[in-house]
C-alpha cells in the first residue's frame, strides 16, 4: 500500500509549461451560484478546459487552457472505430480556509499511463498531469463548491486522433481535461444499494483490459447494469471470467467484506488479479482502516461464502469505494441462486466510520499525516 511516497514525488514535479486563452463568455456569477447550490454530478462543467497533442517523432505539445467547447473530429479519427480512448477521475477540495487541494493526484497519473500502455497509446508526463489540473482548477477556482462532501469533479481522458481506417495504434493522441462541480453523492443521506449478481457477462479477464480505465470496459458493463436493474436492483457485481464464482467488482467501483464488529472488526477487499481495476480510494481505505485499528487485507471470496457469511453473520458489513462516492453501503443481494441481506440492510458502523475518516482527510478536516493531500491554491 502507499502511504507518504506520493508527497516527495509531487515536490519535485516541474509543471509543464501551459499557454492560457481565457474565456471571454463566462459563465455569470449568478448562474454559476444557482448550480453550485445544487450541482448534481457530472451535470455541469466549468469555464475552461486543458487540452495538449501528442505526435509520433515529436512528443508532447501545444499545452493550452482554453474556453470549454465542442470537439471536431474526422469520421476516420482512430478512436471512434478502434477504441482508443482511456480516462481518469479525481476531486479538488475546498478546504475551510479557502484553499484547495488534490487527493493523491500522482495515483491518478501513474493509472493513467497504466491505462495508456495497456491500450498502445503515449504515455503523459506527470508533469503535464499535474499541470493541466493546475491550470484548470486555478482559472476555475469559484467552481469549486464548498460543503462537507462537495468538490470539484476533474475528469483527464486521452483519445487516439489519427485519422485512418488502418487497424493499429493511432500516432496522434489528444489529452484533455474538463471539470465539473459535485454536491454530497448521498444528497439525501446514505442509503445502502442492492446488487445483482451478473453470471450471464464478465467485465474482464486476465490478459484483458480489466486493470485499464479505458471507455470500452464501461461500454460493455452497461448491458449488465441494465440486467440488474431489471431485477430491481442498482448495481451489478462482476464475478470472475473463469468460474464465474469468485467476487471481484461493484460496477466501477472496488468492493470490501467487514467481518466482525468493533474492536475485532476486520475488512478484506479482492485481490487485484489483473482483471480488478487499482482504485485509488480502495488502496487509501487499506491505510486508513489501520489508522483506525482495523484489521485490512487483500484476498477473494465466492458467492457461496458470501451467502454463508450473511446467514451466519460472519460478514457483518459489506461496501464498494471509489472517487465519485467515496464509500457506499450494499444491503442487499440479489441472483439466481438465491437472495440474501447484509447485516440489518442498513449502512454498518464500521463502513460509516472508514467513510468519515477518509473523507476528514480529504477535506483538511483532520490531519494529513500520510501527506496524501496536494495544494492547488493557497488559502484565501
Amino acid at each position: 500500500m502507499t502511504t507518504s511516497a506520493d508527497a516527495p514525488r509531487l515536490a519535485d514535479t516541474h509543471l509543464w509549461p501551459i499557454e492560457v486563452t481565457p474565456n471571454d463568455a463566462l459563465v455569470p456569477a449568478g448562474r454559476r451560484a444557482e448550480i453550485l447550490a445544487n450541482p448534481g454530478f457530472g451535470q455541469h462543467y466549468t469555464d475552461h478546459m486543458v487540452r495538449a497533442t501528442w505526435t509520433e517523432g515529436e512528443g508532447w505539445h501545444d499545452a493550452e487552457l482554453v474556453p470549454y467547447q465542442p470537439l471536431t473530429f474526422d469520421p476516420a479519427t482512430n478512436f471512434l472505430h478502434y477504441g482508443q480512448a482511456i480516462f481518469e477521475g479525481l476531486k479538488a477540495y475546498k478546504h475551510a480556509d479557502g484553499s484547495i487541494w488534490l487527493f493523491r493526484p500522482l495515483k491518478n497519473a501513474t493509472r493513467f499511463n497504466n491505462s495508456a500502455r495497456r491500450l498502445a497509446m503515449a504515455e503523459l508526463p506527470a508533469e503535464l498531469f499535474i499541470a493541466s489540473i493546475a491550470a484548470l482548477v486555478s482559472a476555475d477556482r469559484d467552481w469549486t463548491p464548498s460543503g462537507a462532501e462537495a468538490s470539484l469533479y476533474l475528469r483527464p481522458f486521452m483519445l487516439g486522433t489519427e485519422r485512418g481506417l488502418g487497424v493499429r495504434p493511432s500516432r496522434e493522441y489528444q489529452y484533455l481535461l474538463i471539470a465539473s462541480p459535485a454536491g454530497a453523492y448521498f444528497s439525501k443521506g446514505i442509503h445502502p444499494v442492492t446488487v445483482w449478481l451478473s453470471d450471464d457477462y464478465v467485465r474482464a479477464a486476465p490478459g484483458g483490459t480489466g486493470e485499464a480505465k479505458c471507455a470500452g470496459n464501461y461500454a460493455a458493463s452497461l448491458v449488465a447494469q441494465a440486467e440488474a436493474a431489471q431485477h430491481g436492483c442498482d448495481q451489478v457485481v462482476w464475478l470472475d471470467a473463469a468460474e464465474h464464482r469468485w467476487i471481484e467488482e461493484m460496477g466501477g467501483m472496488n468492493l470490501y467484506f467487514v467481518y466482525g464488529s468493533g474492536d475485532q472488526a476486520r475488512i478484506m477487499t479482492p485481490s487485484l488479479t489483473g482483471a480488478l481495476l487499482p482504485g485509488v480510494t480502495r488502496d487509501s481505505l487499506l491505510t486508513v482502516a489501520q489508522d483506525l485499528g482495523i484489521r485490512a487485507e487483500e484476498g477473494r471470496i465466492s458467492v457461496e461464502e458470501w451467502k454463508a457469511g450473511c446467514a451466519s453473520r460472519e460478514i457483518t458489513e459489506v461496501f464498494a469505494c471509489g472517487t465519485a462516492a467515496v464509500v457506499t453501503p450494499v444491503g442487499e443481494v440479489k441472483s439466481r441462486m438465491g437472495n440474501w441481506t447484509v447485516g440489518n440492510g442498513g449502512a454498518g458502523e464500521v463502513t460509516m466510520r472508514l467513510r468519515q475518516a477518509l473523507l476528514d482527510i480529504q477535506t483538511g478536516a483532520v490531519p494529513d499525516k500520510h501527506a496524501w493531500m496536494h495544494k492547488i491554491i493557497d488559502a484565501d
